[in-house]
């Protein structure tokens, strides 16, 4: 572990961590906010997963969750969208390898050698984070687009790892939509069936722990109707009585504008699972 970014944000810091990971073989950042109250002792943890051609910096550079997480005595992590490196697999495409690693644990050549994102998100990066920092053992997820479908797949498939989780514009059924796909083939073969376990909308029905999704959609999203499909989120929750609040919000895109304007109703929704 070595910090290679400190900056004084709202009482406390905004930090960024380079490490060697284990799960991904290459070296990693990530971003951690430590709000004021950490000094004081532990606090829980609000886990962020960026989207598409992101880094750790997005979401700590343009969000403006600092000031929320400060209010209500949460770390915030925020990990890279990929493995990276020039050992690292890549594409030529902004929506496949490096900035793309959708959160999955891949099973195909050239990838499944790096590309084990939900194993890092879920597992190591987590321990690694806790054995660093005062954290208690709440734990709460969340991410936008890409990010916001590994937080959704996160939870549904760690039943008692999460007090909460949300989205912003999550793909939410991605074997089903021309991100997804392209995606899937490349990282898990042809075989649709084993994409099912990614992939949100899927894993609903099976759910054995009925975790409420706070869901939030622009609705002047350019991806909304070809990529983002939020009615079959809502379908997949109606038909199975999984709590889900979607919330569709008119005029807004699918940029980090969206984000900073809801960002702290979702810190704010996570700090009462949190403290609960």
């Amino acid at each position: 572990m070595e910090r290679i970014e400190q900056h004084a944000c709202f009482g406390g810091s905004q930090e960024v961590w380079q490490h060697f990971s284990s799960t991904l073989d290459c070296d990693m950042r990530f971003g951690v906010y430590l709000p004021p109250q950490a000094r004081q002792g532990a606090c829980p943890v609000l886990y962020w997963l960026s989207g598409l051609t992101c880094t750790e910096q997005n979401f700590i550079t343009k969000a403006g969750a600092q000031r929320y997480a400060a209010e209500h005595g949460i770390i915030l992590v925020a990990p890279d969208t990929s493995p990276r490196g020039k050992d690292v697999a890549d594409d030529e495409g902004y929506d496949l390898g490096q900035g793309a690693g959708f959160y999955i644990n891949a099973t195909v050549d050239p990838w499944s050698r790096h590309y084990q994102m939900h194993d890092y998100v879920v597992q190591e990066l987590p321990a690694l984070v806790d054995a660093h920092f005062q954290t208690t053992t709440a734990r709460a997820i969340s991410g936008h687009s890409m990010g916001g479908h590994g937080a959704l797949v996160a939870a549904l498939r760690n039943p008692g790892r999460y007090r909460s989780v949300s989205a912003f514009s999550p793909i939410v059924a991605p074997s089903q939509v021309p991100w997804g796909e392209k995606a899937f083939i490349s990282y898990l073969g042809p075989d649709r069936e084993a994409w099912r376990q990614w992939d949100a909308t899927a894993l609903i029905p099976a759910a054995t722990e009925r975790l409420p999704l706070l869901v939030d959609q622009g609705e002047a999203d350019e991806f909304m109707a070809s990529e983002l499909r939020p009615d079959l989120l809502q379908a997949a929750c109606a038909a199975s009585g999984h709590p889900l609040e979607l919330r569709m919000q008119s005029g807004y895109d699918h940029s980090y504008y969206f984000i900073a304007s809801f960002i702290g109703d979702h810190i704010a929704h996570h700090a009462a699972a949190l403290k609960a």
